[in-house]
Parts: structure tokens; sequence; C-alpha cells
């Protein structure tokens, strides 16, 4: 269950008393000066570009929380984050209003943050107001939350700062197998899952325990093209082939699309290595592809890792 926000306590920083002393240093009281006399969702009620955000807070019935005393940072997405996300007005009238408080209440830190406090990371985690964790990063490329890029920084309010990203956030469904189990392009990848666990490797309990891992998750398009008709052709396969395939398609650690570096040749966790591409959007090559494969989705998060979305399956080998 979600915490709700009336019994949310300020958490801070999950990574140490030393950062947490450090952020909060950043909230220096003699920057009132530079703040706006508007609040948060008088800010993002008054800016065009947020129209989108302030029909969803407005429904989502947090107007009086984001005028509160606060601090507050607010990871706001856009208009154009919305559409980019796939996000309509038409899908925010269609959300329970206890839906969009949820991803809404995922973007907000209960805490003021300007970007020049963020640890430089990787993926420093800090907690939402949801109760769910985030995790952000400063690196030489900008300000990055769950891999989305902050495109402007730092704008002032009078109760806490918002910084404007190019994405939705959406909060974590459950593990990696559940958050593919509800995801109806991921049939046949839940199908191979199961099958596969059925041989000498328990595919299935690996990617649904606590060790954060990161999933290349092929579409079911994907599993047609690479031979495999139907979800009962899976099934009929060789489990530890599966196996071998699948866990190919996983890497240790959580690794967001910011994290992700041109010509890197990651580990994966059947022992053999994929090539990453980023020069034009995300790519990951298997060894035994001609082509490489493209990230159509990226940095979908789970409770114990991220899935990027990708157009084919990956094979360790051409044999």
């Amino acid at each position: 269950m979600k915490t709700r926000f009336a019994c949310l306590k300020l958490s801070g920083w999950l990574l140490s008393t030393t950062l947490v002393a450090t952020l909060l240093s950043s909230c220096n009281k003699d920057d009132d000066k530079d703040m706006t006399d508007k609040t948060i969702s008088g800010v993002v009620t008054t800016n065009t570009n947020f129209s989108m955000l302030a029909t969803a807070v407005q429904k989502a019935g947090l107007t009086a929380t984001l005028n509160g005393n606060g601090p507050f940072t607010v990871f706001a997405p856009n208009n154009d984050a919305f559409i980019a996300s796939g996000v309509t007005n038409a899908t925010i009238s269609g959300l329970p209003a206890s839906t969009l408080e949820n991803i809404l209440l995922y973007h907000t830190l209960a805490m003021n943050v300007m970007a020049s406090a963020v640890p430089p990371g990787p993926n420093a985690v800090v907690e939402a107001m949801n109760g769910d964790k985030l995790y952000v990063t400063r690196n030489s490329s900008g300000v990055y939350i769950n891999g989305v890029k902050v495109v402007q920084a730092d704008i002032a309010a009078k109760n806490g700062t918002i910084h404007t990203i190019e994405r939705v956030l959406m909060p974590p469904m459950g593990n990696l197998v559940e958050t593919a189990v509800m995801d109806t392009s991921f049939t046949y990848l839940v199908a191979a899952v199961l099958r596969a666990s059925e041989g000498s490797t328990n595919v299935a309990q690996v990617l649904s325990g606590s060790e954060p891992f990161t999933v290349f998750a092929p579409t079911n398009q994907a599993f047609r093209n690479a031979g495999f008709a139907t979800i009962a052709s899976i099934q009929s396969a060789n489990s530890n082939t599966l196996a071998g395939i699948l866990t190919y398609h996983v890497l240790s650690g959580r690794v967001f699309s910011s994290d992700l570096t041109n010509g890197a040749m990651p580990a994966t966790l059947n022992g053999a290595t994929v090539t990453i591409g980023v020069s034009t959007g995300a790519t990951v090559k298997g060894m035994g592809n001609s082509s490489a494969s493209n990230v159509i989705k990226a940095n979908i998060v789970a409770d114990n890792g991220v899935v990027h979305v990708i157009d084919q399956v990956l094979m360790p080998s051409m044999n």
C-alpha cells in the first residue's frame, strides 16, 4: 500500500547523514529574496507551458498541498513532456483522482533541492512524497531523475523549487516480472520467462528478487521476428536455451538511459557482452545480431530495477 501524504514524514536522502547535511545546507534562508511571490501551485497554474500539469494537479486535489508552506521540490513535466509520454488531456480526464495523486506525488520531494545540490550519483536515492524511490544524477550533461533529463532547472517559487523535465515519471508497479506481466506488449516475454524457469535457471525468481537489474525487454513483435511465431512455440522451446537468451538481456544494477555510454560493452547475466550505442538514440547489439536493437521506450522503473523496451531479441551468438 502506498503511504498517504498525510502520514508522510520528511525522509531526506537515503544515502548518508553527510549527504543529508549537504542537501539541507543548500536550502539557505537568505535565498528567499530570489524566490517569486507565487507558490508552486501558483507558478504551475499561471504558466501556459504547464497547463496539462495544472489540470492534473487540480483533479488530483493537490492544489492546496502545493500551496502549502513546504518546502517542496517538484520535477514538473511540461505540456511537451506529457505529449512525449503519450499522455493527453483525455488521458488525464479518464484517470481516477487517486491515481493522479500517486503519480504527481511521485514527482515531488518534501524538501527544497536546487540543481547544484543534486549529487553526482550515479542514481542517488531519494524518497518521493508517495513513498516510492526516485533516482537522481548530476553529470556533465545535466541533471537527471530516473534517467529523464531536467530541461529547465531552479524555477523559484515561494515554497520551493520547480525543475522542468522532458517526460512524465511513472511510479513502479512491482518487481521486474510483475511489471512485464501488467504490460500486454510483453506477453511473449512473460511466456519465455515462465518457460525458461522450468529449466536449470529460475529466471522468474532471479528477476523477482531484491537485487536490482536492468532488462532490455523485447516486444511481442520482436519475438515473432526472431522466429517465435506464437506463444505456443515459446512454450515448446528448450527451457535452458531460452534461459540463456533471456539472461543475455539482463545487466546487473540499475542502468538508466542517462547511464549508457557509446561503445560500452557491459557483461550480461549469461556472461557474454552486448554493445551499447547512443549516437542516434539508444541502441543495444547482441553478438549474434546483424544489426543493433533500438530502445523504443526507456526508463520504466520497477521496484528492483529498470526496463528498456527494445525491438529485437538479442542473440548471444550466431549459433
